[in-house]
């Protein structure tokens, strides 16, 4: 989809802002509070039809680029040196579009139906044809010291979809089911922790699944299975549901053959092209080999519905205009105030909505060494919370880190929320693309400190074309998170405050 011209475009377009004077403004004695009406403004337009929801590869991805880049060049960020394309880290992705596919079982020898609609199929390939192959059932896929604990080669594993409830941050659904691939699984299917899952994913899947290009290729089919087909073939294959579940929480737990087989088939299209992470720079005032990162995805679902809705987009307002609009406001107080010590870099990732992409490929090509990163801070559904609501932590754990969110916060008439309960969502958010490289990675805010607020919103509009931008849509507690932002770079970035270096 991206064009050399367009890419071209976009620099020159970004470097003429970048050169205007005023770009600069006087450096003030305080950062000025970011407002809900400046939030408003970006949201509304990076979550406007126009830009249809901010699919990678599309037309709503050229407009997100050109706005992004737009705006930071106006506040005087630069675009990072020696980039092939300033301001653009080209991300190159494969996708897979499944046009068809079947799935039929044997147990005992004998039939067994699953129907269509409880059975999701995505090939690797255009066409893939795979016949009577064992299934096994893995549970989580690993084991306590984070390796394959079964013998997939040549077969189907099943797999739960859910946390690994044993070691020490294993990793979610996607990279355990990749390991299996690699570990020579034919297909990979995965069941949903309940129906109201297997709805977001019949929903969210559509037949689509992305890779990094240069991902490993994984198994040759993979998909998902809904819960009550997955307790129909245990059942049918003499064992129980629940209690293969419970078995597969024990950490030495190697999974169960099932007397059961199944011939798969997939048609697919297969689609290659480029997305792009935006990264900035703001060079600091007394450099000293460290740098901030802050970073937030600026991508969605795009166009998601079927021709017959009469709302198709998934405009994302909250997931994750809001955190680019923060971002921004956090780079325009950075940029216009007293410049900090250090160097701080701002990223907007891409294919975030398709397993983290854009901040794994940062992550295995950055912009500047991993080393020099003395912590990221992720921004991503900020605008959840009303103002008041108590600051959380995502990464939390490491004190001397700790130490300067408590001391930030309080700093600013905020309270903490030690209760861990947003520590779930560790696995599902940027940072931890970085944090398995060994990068310090943050979430901090109220957004995941209020957990009824949050499930409401999960549970509602997330990935659904109404989460668009209206009066409903919470400010108060975004706008004093992007204070709470500005108050950390500043923190992070200074060198006397911050040696750089921590445990």
């Amino acid at each position: 989809m991206k064009t050399t011209e367009f890419r071209a475009a976009i620099a020159a377009v970004a470097l003429v802002a970048f050169a205007a004077p005023a770009a600069f403004a006087a450096p003030a004695k305080g950062d000025a509070p970011v407002t809900e009406a400046e939030l408003a403004g970006h949201i509304k337009i990076l979550s406007s039809d126009a830009f249809e929801g901010r699919g990678p590869g599309t037309e709503g991805e050229d407009r997100t680029i050109a706005y992004v880049v737009g705006e930071w060049a106006k506040l005087g960020l630069e675009p990072v040196a020696d980039s092939a394309t300033p301001w653009l880290q080209g991300v190159p992705l494969v996708e897979t579009h499944a046009m068809g596919g079947s799935a039929k079982f044997k147990v005992n020898g004998r039939d067994f139906a699953v129907a269509d609609n409880d059975v999701l199929l995505t090939g690797r390939d255009a066409t893939v044809s795979l016949t009577n192959l064992p299934i096994v059932f893995v549970g989580y896929g690993l084991d306590g010291t984070g390796k394959v604990n079964a013998d997939v080669r040549g077969k189907v594993a099943v797999m739960l979809y859910d946390n690994v409830p044993f070691g020490d941050k294993l990793p979610r659904y996607r990279e355990r089911r990749q390991m299996l691939g690699d570990a020579g699984a034919s297909a990979v299917l995965v069941i949903a922790t309940d129906e109201a899952l297997w709805s977001q994913l019949q929903n969210a899947v559509g037949g689509k699944a992305t890779r990094l290009a240069s991902a490993k290729q994984g198994a040759p089919v993979t998909g998902f299975l809904s819960p009550a087909a997955a307790d129909a073939l245990f059942k049918t294959a003499g064992q129980d549901g629940a209690a293969l579940r419970a078995s597969a929480k024990s950490a030495d737990y190697k999974g169960a053959a099932l007397p059961a087989a199944v011939d798969l088939a997939t048609t697919s299209t297969v689609r290659s092209y480029e997305s792009n992470n935006i990264i900035a720079k703001l060079p600091g005032a007394k450099p000293d080999g460290k740098a901030v990162l802050f970073l937030g995805h600026w991508d969605h679902l795009g166009i998601c519905a079927p021709d017959s809705t009469t709302d198709r987009i998934c405009n994302g307002a909250v997931d994750n205009a809001s955190g680019i609009a923060v971002l921004t406001a956090v780079a325009k107080r950075l940029a216009s105030g007293a410049r900090p010590d250090r160097d701080i870099y701002f990223m907007a990732t891409t294919a975030e909505e398709k397993g983290l992409l854009g901040a794994h490929y940062f992550a295995d090509h950055p912009a500047l060494p991993l080393t020099d990163i003395t912590v990221a801070l992720n921004i991503d559904t900020i605008a959840i919370s009303p103002r008041g609501t108590p600051v959380a932590t995502i990464g939390r754990g490491k004190p001397a880190y700790d130490a300067v969110i408590r001391d930030v916060a309080t700093k600013l008439g905020r309270k903490l929320d030690e209760d861990g309960e947003a520590d779930a969502f560790i696995q599902r958010q940027d940072g931890w693309a970085l944090g398995a490289k060994g990068v310090t990675s943050l979430m901090v805010g109220g957004s995941f400190s209020d957990m009824p607020l949050l499930e409401s919103f999960l549970g509602g509009d997330y990935h659904e074309p109404a989460d668009e931008f209206s009066d409903k849509v919470p400010l108060g507690g975004a706008a004093e998170d992007a204070d709470l932002h500005v108050a950390l770079g500043r923190a992070f970035a200074d060198t006397k405050r911050w040696p750089g270096t921590a445990k």
